[in-house]
C-alpha cells in the first residue's frame, strides 16, 4: 500500500483559495436565484431556491466568521 502512495511537495497540497471558493460560492447563489424567474407554476420551487441560495451565503458567513475567530 505504502509503495502505491504518491510523493507530493509541499506546495503542492495547498489548500484552494479562500477568495476563490467564496467567489464561487456567491456566484453560485446568485445563479440559483435567477431560477426564480421562470416559467414555473405555484411558489413550492421557490421556496428550496431561496433556501439553496441562503444555504451557499450561510456557508461563506460561517467559514469567514469561522477564519475570523481562529476557530478554523
Amino acid at each position: 500500500m505504502a509503495a502505491e502512495e504518491q510523493i507530493l511537495a509541499p506546495e503542492q497540497r495547498k489548500p484552494t483559495s479562500r477568495k476563490a471558493m467564496y467567489t464561487a460560492l456567491l456566484i453560485g447563489a446568485a445563479i440559483v436565484l435567477t431560477f426564480l424567474f421562470g416559467n414555473h407554476l405555484g411558489r413550492v420551487e421557490d421556496v428550496f431556491i431561496v433556501l439553496t441560495a441562503a444555504t451557499l451565503v450561510a456557508i461563506v458567513a460561517v467559514d469567514a466568521w469561522m477564519r475570523k475567530t481562529g476557530l478554523r
